[in-house]
């Protein structure tokens, strides 16, 4: 564990345009790989009367060779989904 974030280095965004229609998917491609996930943030505009149609998941992911490029290909066939990660070895 030679870093500050021991063995979860990696942060996951993704970006829903229309999470009513994306949701389902997304939710069963995240329980997929829920094991790697353990942080989960989830972030859309919500007012009492409106609730916008677009949103971001924010993840931290941990373990021994997490299969990112698997999920983020799974992510990205999702229609009007975008999924970006960054390494955090400080």
């Amino acid at each position: 564990m030679g870093t500050v974030m021991g063995d979860c280095p990696i942060i996951m965004a993704i970006v829903q345009e229309h999470r009513t229609e994306t949701a389902v998917k997304v939710q069963d491609i995240l329980t997929k790989y829920g094991c790697y996930i353990r942080v989960r943030l989830g972030l859309h505009d919500a007012a009492m009367l409106e609730c916008t149609n677009s949103g971001i998941i924010l993840l931290q992911l941990c373990g021994e060779n997490i299969p990112i490029e698997e999920m983020e290909k799974e992510l990205q066939a999702v229609p009007n989904v975008k999924v970006r990660h960054m390494s955090l070895n400080f």
